[in-house]
């Protein structure tokens, strides 16, 4: 028995650092990167400004809800608080380089064939103006990240509400009561701004009702899952990274991740000229092949980890 326990315990510890490096990796990697594009292109720290704006009005004392556009609640500036000292830039790099580390860590836990989604045209998209989904798929898989839903609720309720965990339950409790203890009056001052949110719902977009089918399967947790998504409200094609919480295997990741650049093609030749139109894109690019997926897969399990080719 103890002669077993000894090398499991080197291979687990192994297996570890391995994930921690190519973690640090790809956080560094991409979080150079998306630097180099913000100070390339002057956009500061592109839609991460907004947190930093909102944690710099509160250190203030200022409303965050004055400030014209400001769309996110409270604790978006709770996570924008370690970042109000760095140059907008550096702060941008910095937040999706650790977003993305994080995002790393989480899926190799269940194969670094999961990796894979770092190819997926959303993570792209997201890099170029350096959004919140990363960390929030990254909560999906380490509990005390699951507070990153409530930085952009239309897109974290659907992981929180399919990957909660007691943890996770608790740590959002926790930065609620402290978003509250910032400011009280916030969820108001915050709907105040709704009307400023351009957005589109996938199911209310042809071929978006077919979505509807995932009902057929509605006791699974992807099911569920594409199903919030599709009723979530959206905005560009990066939101949908969320959906590469569905494809588990080499096979389903490969083939959804090839998919996904039909989008990126599309923009390039085509610059849509509603919301409508992005959302056409998205329920054929995206979800389309998601619903694919959630309805031909002969065995489902909640652990992603037994899905593997």
């Amino acid at each position: 028995m103890l002669q077993l326990i000894g090398p499991q315990l080197i291979g687990r510890r192994s297996s570890l650092r391995r994930r921690i490096l190519i973690s640090a990796a790809i956080g560094l990697a991409s979080g150079f990167y998306c630097w180099f594009l913000m100070a390339h292109f002057h956009q500061g720290a592109a839609d991460f400004n907004w947190a930093i704006w909102a944690a710099q009005d509160l250190l203030a004392h200022r409303n965050p809800y004055q400030r014209p556009m400001q769309l996110y609640p409270i604790p978006s500036a709770i996570f924008g608080l370690p970042f109000v000292w760095m140059r907008p830039e550096a702060a941008g790099g910095a937040f999706y380089g650790i977003s993305s580390a994080l995002m790393a860590f989480g899926l190799s836990r269940y194969g670094y064939h999961r990796l894979l989604v770092f190819l997926a045209y959303p993570y792209w998209a997201g890099l170029l103006t350096v959004q919140w989904t990363p960390l929030i798929l990254a909560g999906a898989f380490l509990p005390p990240l699951l507070p990153a839903a409530l930085a952009k609720p239309q897109l974290g309720l659907p992981v929180l509400l399919t990957r909660a965990t007691r943890r996770g339950l608790l740590a959002c409790a926790l930065v609620l009561a402290l978003s509250f203890l910032i400011l009280p009056r916030w969820p108001w001052l915050w709907a105040g701004n709704f009307h400023f949110y351009a957005r589109f719902i996938p199911l209310l977009i042809w071929p978006g009702p077919l979505l509807a089918l995932a009902l057929l399967r509605y006791r699974e947790r992807d099911a569920r899952l594409l199903l919030l998504m599709a009723i979530a409200p959206q905005r560009w094609f990066y939101d949908m990274l969320i959906l590469w919480l569905i494809p588990k295997s080499r096979r389903e990741l490969c083939a959804t991740v090839f998919i996904s650049w039909a989008a990126g093609i599309w923009r390039w030749y085509y610059f849509p000229h509603s919301f409508t139109q992005v959302g056409r894109c998205a329920v054929i690019v995206f979800y389309l092949p998601m619903l694919v997926i959630v309805l031909l897969r002969k065995k489902t399990n909640d652990d992603p980890s037994t899905v593997q080719d």
